[in-house]
């Protein structure tokens, strides 16, 4: 497997932060083919205390396109034609999605976005193990 060289991009270890607000109690009810997922969140400053800009942390959130599933709709993954092998994802899963992927929402406070069922991408272990910077238009294959 072929390493990609990153330079001075930051790895999403670097910028990925615990949630800073727990998720809420009482979540919404998802009616139909929905995933209510919450899109990690992204550090305000480097290891090494440098508060990074608000420009830089909105481009790195455009680029996040990993969450983690918070609730799952009655009718998700139950078309037998479509999901022949069943649920992609379950709770507590982390999702990756398109970028321009659902319907993004504050749900008391929290950041949150609603997918159907089909806008999961693939699910991944660790969301740390994902490089939102990495660009596959120059030339690195």
């Amino acid at each position: 497997m072929q390493q990609v060289q990153l330079g001075k991009a930051l790895k999403n270890n670097a910028w990925i932060t615990d949630d800073e607000k727990n998720d809420p109690d009482i979540l919404p009810e998802l009616p139909g083919y929905h995933l209510l997922i919450r899109p990690i969140s992204i550090k305000t400053e480097t290891k090494g205390g440098i508060l990074l800009p608000d420009a830089v942390k909105e481009d790195i959130s455009y680029l996040t396109t990993v969450g983690r599933v918070l609730k799952i709709g009655n009718l998700a993954y139950k078309d037998q034609d479509k999901f022949p092998d069943g649920a992609w994802c379950n709770v507590n899963d982390y999702v990756c999605y398109g970028k321009h992927a659902g319907q993004k929402l504050f749900y008391k406070s929290i950041r949150l976005l609603l997918l159907f069922d089909d806008q999961v991408i693939m699910k991944v272990e660790d969301p740390t193990h994902l490089d939102p910077t990495f660009n596959l238009t120059k030339g690195s294959f």
